[in-house]
């Protein structure tokens, strides 16, 4: 009979998690606060004046980029947040002119952010 109960009695097993909900609503919070932050990084660089004028210079529709920027996922937001750090500490210091480098690295970015979106 002991037997005969325990074959019919359901198994209740624990879940066992390994991380608690607020550690999992931590995270979620964190990588929605870094995306956000690399959306901004891009938004703010494709505003500054010398990056308008470089696109303007070489025909890119800035519009067209800054809306790209909104529809990116967060692999792609971050390789372009990279890049656009990395110009905006070679603009940085208030160097009145724009060396050749820069301009690369601004017109690669802006075709980047522009490539990412056609390929879509």
């Amino acid at each position: 009979m002991v037997f005969s109960s325990l074959i019919a009695a359901p198994r209740v097993s624990a879940q066992v998690h390994v991380a608690d909900q607020r550690a999992l609503d931590a995270a979620v919070r964190q990588h929605v606060s870094a995306v956000d932050q690399d959306r901004e990084t891009v938004r703010l660089f494709l505003q500054r004046g010398d990056v308008k004028a470089i696109a303007g210079k070489y025909g890119i529709d800035m519009r067209r980029a800054e809306t790209a920027v909104a529809t990116m996922d967060a692999t792609e937001l971050a390789s372009v947040a990279a890049q656009a750090r990395q110009a905006n500490q070679a603009l940085a210091g208030g160097a009145s002119t724009v060396t050749i480098s820069t301009t690369t690295i601004i017109i690669g970015l802006l075709v980047l952010i522009l490539l990412i979106v056609l390929l879509r």
